[in-house]
């Protein structure tokens, strides 16, 4: 496979997509089928120049990173995020690891369901896509370290993640979140005993979090099930949502959405939410990292999403 190669799957992958598919309204500028290269870099938050140096073959050696990213972007399926790998000179994701791919037909789904908050989990909780409503509700998790992306980050650690989250208050206890985390992340460890990214996450809290380890020696095995959570958010005040996590048949994802009953004060704080971001609903955001290799341009983490 080549550089070349590469830039031919893209384009090719990038013409089929319908931008509704991707959350995305199609413009007057569309005059082609498929995602515009500018959608396309929004979605997999690059730059528009270093997607098209991709598509060109001038850009070699995109990471791991990047090609998820664009994977997420064009909603590929399983053989042809492994295409994508192989012609990226990339190995593609082992079995038996923690999988971060999002089936099309999940990311279809969650793209129209834009004026409902939405985020998508892998099995050890890392956030994986997020729309704009999610960012109105919670703050923006690409002001987050990648690799602090991570439910047990924001719980436990003590980085850039543990401010994110907003107060939140639930029906379930003070508790009951963070160990339902920590049980599910025990459950986690048993079905994937061989991947180095899990076992290091639970390793490093269980020796610097002494919650973590608390509620590692103590709880059992917790079912995700809804909860009422209240969020105290900067501008509308006080929400309540139901909070329901979601699990997709085949894949190892959880899906948490947030709504409100509709005609509630609740309901319309979201809906005041949803109209003061200036934009359509929908648009998800499929993050990456900076490419580092010497030909390529520093992208900038936007939220299309």
């Amino acid at each position: 496979m080549s550089a070349a190669t590469f830039g031919a799957l893209v384009r090719q992958w990038r013409d089929r997509l319908d931008p509704a598919d991707a959350g995305l309204t199609r413009t007057a500028k569309s005059r082609a089928p498929g995602l515009r290269r500018e959608d396309l870099a929004a979605l997999a938050g690059l730059s528009v120049e270093y997607v098209l140096r991709l598509e060109q073959g001038r850009a070699t050696n995109p990471s791991a990173q990047v090609v998820t990213a664009i994977t997420r972007a064009l909603q590929l399926r399983r053989p042809e995020r492994d295409q994508l790998f192989r012609a990226a000179g990339l190995l593609p994701p082992q079995d038996g690891m923690v999988d971060d791919h999002v089936p099309p037909g999940v990311a279809r789904l969650a793209a129209r369901l834009g004026d409902v908050p939405i985020g998508i989990f892998a099995a050890d909780w890392r956030l994986l896509w997020w729309n704009r409503m999610w960012t109105a509700l919670h703050g923006d998790p690409a002001d987050i370290p990648e690799q602090e992306r991570t439910i047990a980050h924001m719980l436990f650690g003590s980085g850039p993640a543990a401010d994110y989250l907003r107060p939140l208050r639930s029906t379930s206890g003070p508790d009951a979140f963070a160990a339902t985390i920590v049980a599910d992340l025990k459950e986690a460890s048993d079905r994937y005993p061989a991947d180095p990214r899990l076992a290091a996450l639970v390793n490093g809290f269980r020796q610097t979090s002494a919650e973590f380890e608390r509620l590692w020696a103590t709880v059992g095995a917790s079912t995700l099930t809804s909860d009422e959570k209240t969020i105290s958010h900067p501008e509308v005040g006080d929400v309540t949502l139901d909070c329901d996590v979601l699990t997709v048949p085949g894949a190892d994802l959880r899906i948490v959405t947030y709504t409100a009953a509709a005609g509630s004060p609740d309901a319309d704080k979201l809906d005041w939410l949803r109209v003061t971001t200036g934009a359509p609903p929908a648009a998800p955001h499929h993050p990456a990292e900076t490419p580092t290799t010497p030909d390529t341009t520093k992208y900038v983490n936007q939220t299309p999403s």
